[in-house]
């Protein structure tokens, strides 16, 4: 809790909660023990078509009849002492209505007793029709494109002189990629995050045939799995409450390339749908009769690579064979380091223009506390480094001061762990640097302690007399 609401009255905190649930547009419901409704907002009335005076005090099952007591969430969360999260149901209220949910049921448990539950719901047609904007916003831009007749792709905007290396590795990934780019067959990347996978696959989207016609990629870790075949495959008219005819991302990317990422999060009924459509090269809409030819190329990526989601039993065998007809591995930065000078460049030359600065370049001791890094978020975490560095560099060479505090840190364990592995040979160079290291870091935790030894120390996690007698070797004036 932050320090500065120390001291404010019960009060603030009860207010503060109702004005919350009064004014979000989630429905909030929360029960006793036995099922019996103790609280019910604004918008679970709206959402439900109960009013407020009516839900209090009455059970669940009396305000939705249809519902039993095994298909009510909230009694069964109340059994078993277990969530049950993004549920789907159609039910009817003590009116006779009919209401759509999406629902997030949760136990409230005091001292390992269950106490009562929550019960968040929303209408799913709002969220089933705002994924229908979101598909028709595809559709209106990729109708716009055919329409002007543009041959320039709006949506993969990499190619392949946008990979940055000259490293083995990049080298002969960017040189199979260019040849499988002309080609329609399926293609599994695999790579860390932050390694990017998406822009190889733009690359490798504008190398091919397809170049003049869509790319659409979907995170399918990113949208709730009961959404997942409608956002894929499209709707007809009445299928579901609020279903219209919509097609979906395959059908956009008719004539293109759809790129499926975190392919491995969508449930094995989906991939077998999937799998069915790369077989074949027909869907059906949901609720709809007749099929549909289209002419995509998939490209799957996710963090693992393929054989290890076959082992963890994340992906069915069946799409596994279909897809690793070409598996490209995307290499992560501890693998390439001789590409980070080059990197780094690129960066800078990019905030340079965004900032309006005219950095020329790093220091050496910068090179080197970069080179000496494991960098476990790949290009993104380095890009993000040398943005930080750039606004905060005054001159035209970018100084280990101006780099995080936690990269400085880092830089000095990793030179540590180098010196513990074998001390023989060490150099006076490198104690120099890790010196340099050491000084810029202790100097910048100083500052922001305002010479507080303690925390500082602390900050840094090494001992107070440890720190004590860093400053004094270092000559270090507090």
């Amino acid at each position: 809790m932050d320090l500065r609401l120390k001291g404010l009255p019960q009060e603030f905190y009860q207010k503060a909660l109702e004005i919350l649930l009064e004014n979000i547009d989630w429905g909030v419901q929360i029960t006793d023990k036995e099922g019996y409704t103790i609280y019910y907002n604004k918008a679970s009335s709206q959402i439900d078509g109960i009013p407020i005076d009516e839900a209090i005090g009455k059970h669940v099952l009396a305000m939705f009849p249809s519902l039993s007591n095994r298909e009510s969430t909230i009694l069964k969360v109340l059994r078993t002492g277990e969530p049950v999260v993004g549920h789907e149901q159609e039910i009817t209220n003590c009116y006779g209505q009919k209401v759509s949910l999406f629902t997030i049921t949760l136990p409230i448990v005091i001292d390992g007793e269950i106490c009562g539950a929550i019960d968040i719901s929303k209408n799913l047609s709002e969220i089933k029709n705002l994924m229908t904007k979101v598909i028709d916003l595809r559709e209106e831009v990729r109708n716009n494109r055919k329409k002007s007749a543009v041959k320039e792709n709006e949506e993969a905007y990499y190619t392949f002189d946008d990979i940055i290396g000259e490293s083995k590795v990049i080298t002969e990934l960017k040189c199979k990629a260019q040849k499988i780019a002309k080609s329609n067959s399926p293609v599994f990347v695999y790579g860390e995050t932050g390694t990017g996978k998406e822009l190889l696959v733009q690359a490798i989207h504008n190398a091919s045939p397809r170049k003049n016609g869509p790319f659409i990629a979907q995170n399918c870790a990113a949208l709730p799995e009961n959404l997942m075949e409608s956002i894929l495959f499209g709707t007809v008219k009445g299928s579901f409450t609020g279903a219209e005819n919509r097609p979906g991302l395959v059908e956009l990317a008719d004539g293109g390339t759809l790129f499926l990422d975190e392919i491995t999060s969508l449930s094995f009924d989906l991939q077998a749908k999937l799998l069915r459509f790369l077989q074949e090269g027909y869907i059906r809409r949901i609720g709809d009769s007749k099929v549909r030819k289209v002419d995509v190329r998939v490209i799957a990526a996710s963090n693992i690579s393929p054989y290890e989601a076959l082992e963890k039993k994340i992906l069915r065998p069946d799409l596994f064979y279909r897809l690793s007809t070409i598996v490209l591995y995307v290499p992560p930065l501890r693998e390439r380091k001789s590409d980070i000078p080059l990197l780094v460049k690129h960066f800078i030359k990019e905030f340079n223009w965004q900032l309006g600065k005219d950095i020329k370049g790093i220091s050496e001791e910068v090179e080197r506390a970069l080179m000496s890094l494991s960098w476990p978020g790949n290009v993104r975490e380095l890009k993000g480094v040398i943005e930080y560095a750039a606004n905060f560099c005054e001159g035209e060479i970018i100084q280990l001061h101006d780099l995080p505090d936690h990269i400085l840190r880092n830089a000095f364990i990793e030179g540590e762990k180098e010196i513990a592995v074998d001390t023989i040979g060490i150099e006076g160079d490198l104690r120099s640097f890790l010196a340099k290291v050491e000084y810029e870091l202790i100097t910048k935790t100083l500052k922001k302690t305002n010479g507080n030894i303690s925390r500082a120390a602390e900050i840094l996690g090494i001992p107070r007399q440890t720190l004590q007698y860093k400053i004094k070797m270092l000559k270090i004036n507090i």
